[in-house]
């Protein structure tokens, strides 16, 4: 007989645990209802309607999807905040509300569009300094005109080192309405939820002066995942090859 090993309560161990089925926001409750009850008198009216019905029903459940994630934990590492494409990569001026002054920052905008997760996650671990939100125009979210004209609600966290971040949420040609979780003075976990947007929008993030982006422009990023930056390395920003 061969004597079971101690568990060391020293080391962590990550454990994988097999879903069949993703959680769902308590935000789609309402609009997942509405579908129902939209299908039932559609189905009522024509058997043709009635299908109609469910599949709009089964993309409201779909949308408001919420994974798990795992989230790289490395000091310094930065992480996407939403799912979705990499749309633009630029310097930019944070927004004006959030007082992070007239320099621009290295800013990496995520698309998502209406089939993506729209659950989004802190990029770092910090506290929230500033919570801002600007009412503003619904042009789509892939256009560079929209960090600026488009409704948005912005976040400042603050790292532990004291450098600062923002991310801004900013809705879309679809999108109607943004929701936030965290406000000022929060604590916030890297890869926690923070908030999300509906239906189809953008995310960007003002990553700190100095700081290059390690994704490239056409990338896919997953929320809580993809590292977007690197605060602790020297790497210069990286360049992608379509193939």
């Amino acid at each position: 007989m061969v004597d079971a090993k101690p568990r060391d309560p020293s080391v962590e161990r990550l454990t994988v645990r097999p879903t069949v089925l993703t959680p769902i926001r308590r935000e789609g409750w309402p609009f997942i209802a509405v579908g129902v009850v939209l299908t039932v008198g559609l189905a009522w009216i024509s058997g043709f309607l009635g299908w109609l019905g469910v599949l709009l029903t089964a993309w409201c459940v779909y949308f408001f999807r919420d994974p798990e994630r795992v989230t790289p934990s490395r000091d310094g590492l930065v992480v996407s905040p939403a799912d979705g494409v990499v749309s633009l990569i630029e310097p930019a001026v944070p927004p004006p509300e959030l007082a992070m002054g007239p320099n621009p920052r290295p800013r990496v905008s995520v698309f998502m569009n209406v089939f993506d997760v729209h659950v989004n996650r802190a990029p770092v671990s910090g506290k929230v300094g500033q919570v801002a939100y600007k009412t503003g125009r619904f042009f789509n979210a892939s256009f560079d005109k929209a960090s600026d004209d488009n409704e948005r609600q912005s976040f400042r966290i603050v790292m532990a080192d004291g450098r600062d971040l923002a991310v801004v949420q900013i809705a879309g040609l679809v999108a109607r309405r943004i929701v936030g979780w965290v406000g000022e003075g929060d604590q916030v976990a890297v890869g926690s939820r923070i908030g999300m947007i509906r239906f189809g929008s953008r995310v960007d993030v003002y990553l700190p002066p100095g700081c290059a982006p390690l994704v490239v422009e056409g990338q896919r990023a997953v929320a809580g995942e993809t590292v977007i930056a690197d605060l602790a390395s020297s790497e210069p920003q990286r360049q992608g090859i379509s193939r």
